[in-house]
């Protein structure tokens, strides 16, 4: 590991890049992770059905255009997830309000395979406890 870092290059401008872009992801990750996770119906994890979205009866291509907005939203959150694993970040919670933003096949399954993680499970109750919202219920 040494080894590759050694080889390379010293940047000061992208070390500093990297901490600006560590810190704005951690405090958007403060503002915006609460408030997603307080907009959850508390059966998000546990209803077989799915929700159907309120967006589905607009126009076609008011539709289209807010998924694509969704998932390009869920792609950045997956990606900017993975990063705050190794920097300052909620990195599990972001990656799962990612997932929850994004479109794909299993998402579902893995969506309550990550709520049911108990520390991942007991965060989202606690933000959502802080905001009086009811619990989510948990996942089976």
């Amino acid at each position: 590991m040494q080894n590759l870092i050694d080889k390379l290059p010293f940047n000061p401008e992208w070390l500093i890049a990297l901490a600006v872009a560590s810190l704005v992801l951690f405090l958007l990750s403060l503002i915006f992770i609460p408030w997603l996770i307080t907009r959850l119906p508390s059966d998000y994890f546990t209803d077989e059905t799915r929700h159907i979205s309120k967006t589905r009866d607009t126009h076609p291509l008011i539709y289209y255009s807010i998924r694509l907005t969704k998932n390009i939203l869920g792609g950045f959150l997956i990606i900017a997830g993975i990063f705050m694993l190794m920097l300052p970040g909620q990195g599990i919670l972001t990656i799962l309000v990612g997932v929850v933003f994004a479109d794909f096949p299993g998402k579902f399954r893995l969506l309550r395979k990550i709520a049911q993680q108990p520390p991942v499970f007991k965060t989202m109750n606690w933000i959502r406890q802080k905001t009086n919202k009811e619990p989510l219920q948990e996942p089976i």
